[in-house]
């Protein structure tokens, strides 16, 4: 008897992690993302990303919580033509590099605008080839360099003909 209890535990403990429930797997609702800062459009493994410049472990499993499985063939490559970095001018004291990236580094990156927003917590807001948005990411614990590198590997503008 106390044999097939532990055996009847243990079957009931792998259907619990194949449907998620061990693994923390909960799924946010759009609304929920969009207050956190994420879309639901970021791949998962963006969010892989996402933990190599970011070592806030709460952002990277709400992130995990927003994200859209990869399939092999598009793991990492999702780019964006452009992007707007959107802070509260308000707040930009307290957070030293987002106003080091936007007053030294911004130029050389023709395709990022940067807007001010009153209440806003400073974010990436990631644009299509249209200039429509695609994706916001929250940079509050951002540093400069991880900016940088993050919009250097994920932003491709379209060359224009002009």
């Amino acid at each position: 008897m106390g044999r097939s209890l532990s055996v009847a535990a243990a079957v009931a403990l792998v259907v619990m992690c194949c449907s998620g429930l061990c693994r923390g797997g909960e799924r946010l609702g759009a609304r929920e993302c969009e207050e956190l800062g994420f879309t639901g459009l970021a791949l998962c493994s963006d969010c892989n990303a996402l933990s190599e410049f970011v070592k806030d472990q709460e952002l990277v499993e709400d992130c995990r919580k927003c994200c859209t499985e990869d399939s092999d063939d598009s793991i990492s490559k999702l780019t964006f033509s452009g992007a707007i970095i959107e802070v509260c001018m308000r707040k930009l004291v307290f957070y030293p590099e987002v106003v080091g990236f936007i007053e030294e580094d911004k130029d050389d990156f023709s395709y990022v605008e940067a807007r001010y927003v009153y209440g806003s917590p400073p974010k990436l807001i990631m644009l299509d080839d249209k200039g429509e948005q695609k994706e916001t990411i929250r940079i509050d614990n951002w540093k400069r360099e991880h900016i940088r590198q993050f919009l250097k590997e994920k932003v491709k503008p379209v060359k224009s003909d002009s």
